[in-house]
């Protein structure tokens, strides 16, 4: 695996419907998820350094794929679609949840899954229920608060620890936590790093 912590290279490779139309699973891949609009796209183009990478729109639920990114020619960076989004139809909602539980339940070089959380919010309900469905089913994953520029230090720690106490009510720990900010490229060196040390902590026989 690639040592290196930073990115030099962030190649699409291509967007799926179907679990099965992803690229061969021959590579140590990283998910990232959360509601929509809570800052998904505009993270991942903070951590690869490609502000084009990932599309960002002002419209919730633009992503409607399994979006597949080669990372440093060595891992897979993965874009899912939101969750939680009311403004289409109960069909079309089910139809997307269908794809990414395929996706999270049968890729097997999966290693972790960044869960996103607004941080200017109270704790959603959805938010919980999809951490306990990745928890149950044995999905590792870690929590990413984004958009922590948009409070004070104050407000935030509240927010965080209101998030947490409604986790801790189901689980025993908590998974790893980051605090982000595209903005201000917080979270940016802390990700990568544990992506790296994942990387060469785990060596799947590919």
């Amino acid at each position: 695996m690639n040592l290196n912590v930073d990115i030099k290279t962030a190649e699409f490779i291509c967007s799926s419907v179907d679990v099965n139309k992803c690229p061969t699973p021959d590579k140590n891949e990283y998910a990232f998820i959360g509601r929509s609009n809570v800052g998904k796209s505009s993270l991942i183009n903070m951590l690869t350094g490609n502000a084009k990478l990932a599309k960002i729109s002002s419209t919730p639920g633009k992503t409607q794929t399994i979006n597949h990114f080669l990372i440093n020619n060595s891992w897979y960076l993965v874009d899912l679609p939101g969750y939680g989004y009311a403004k289409v139809s109960k069909t079309e909602r089910k139809k997307w949840w269908s794809m990414i539980d395929s996706y999270l339940l049968s890729r097997k070089n999966l290693i972790n899954v960044f869960v996103l959380i607004d941080s200017r919010i109270p704790p959603q309900q959805k938010d919980l229920e999809f951490c306990y469905h990745l928890g149950i089913n044995s999905i590792p994953f870690s929590i990413v608060y984004t958009k922590t520029d948009k409070l004070t230090k104050n407000v935030l720690m509240k927010n965080i620890e209101k998030f947490e106490s409604k986790m801790l009510e189901q689980w025993e720990e908590l998974p790893v936590r980051f605090l982000s900010s595209a903005k201000k490229y917080l979270g940016k060196t802390e990700i990568l790093t544990f992506i790296n040390s994942l990387n060469n902590q785990v060596n799947l026989d590919y």
